[in-house]
């Protein structure tokens, strides 16, 4: 039960709302000693509670259940702030300008934080009149292999997804100084620095 709802989260949630037990327990039509066994650990809300139950206490069912309440703290949204979110089940790419909390298929994802490129994954950026041409020596199984290309600027992102026995490679329109991003399914996220060629 560690990954259910914990009557502590509930509790803190509560207060924060300024809602007393009973007016929870009303606006969701359970009574305030279920609310109560629930805040004291002594039972938990049914499944089918816990959309009504977030959306009275001001979350998503997925922060309910983590426990993690994340406040939007309205940070100017520059793309530089980028972060990247693969899952490991179907392969999903999920992009979000500053962390987040983020599920698929069943499980919550961690951000992914990038290394600087290393010799193993080298990026090779070429540029051909207005564009950059990326390239990466790298195999391409379905085991091991880039799964996705990005071009990163402060106002802009473009992801270009890769399959295996394809080619890691990709062409973008050059818009600015910016960083190119690639994510290996056995390595993870890798940046390189990319500045517009004078």
């Amino acid at each position: 039960m560690n990954n259910y709802v914990t009557g502590s989260t509930i509790k803190a949630l509560r207060e924060a709302k300024k809602l007393t037990q009973s007016q929870l327990a009303d606006i969701i039509s359970v009574s305030d000693k279920a609310v109560s066994r629930w805040e004291t650990g002594k039972g938990f809300p049914d499944i089918s509670l816990l959309e009504p139950l977030s959306k009275a206490l001001g979350i998503s069912v997925i922060e309910l259940i983590s426990g993690e309440c994340i406040i939007n703290k309205n940070i100017s949204s520059n793309m530089q702030r980028s972060k990247f979110y693969v899952c490991p089940i179907c392969g999903n790419v999920i992009h979000s300008i500053g962390e987040t909390l983020v599920s698929c298929c069943g499980i919550t994802l961690p951000v992914l934080d990038a290394e600087e490129d290393d010799n193993v994954h080298c990026m090779n950026i070429e540029y051909i009149e207005d564009e950059s041409y990326v390239t990466i020596k790298h195999e391409m199984t379905k085991q091991h292999h880039i799964s996705f290309i990005a071009y990163v600027t402060s106002d802009k992102i473009e992801i270009k997804k890769l399959y295996p026995e394809g080619n890691a490679e990709s062409r973008f329109l050059i818009r600015g100084d910016g960083e190119i991003y690639c994510y290996c399914n056995h390595h993870g996220l890798f940046k390189q620095k990319f500045r517009r060629k004078k």
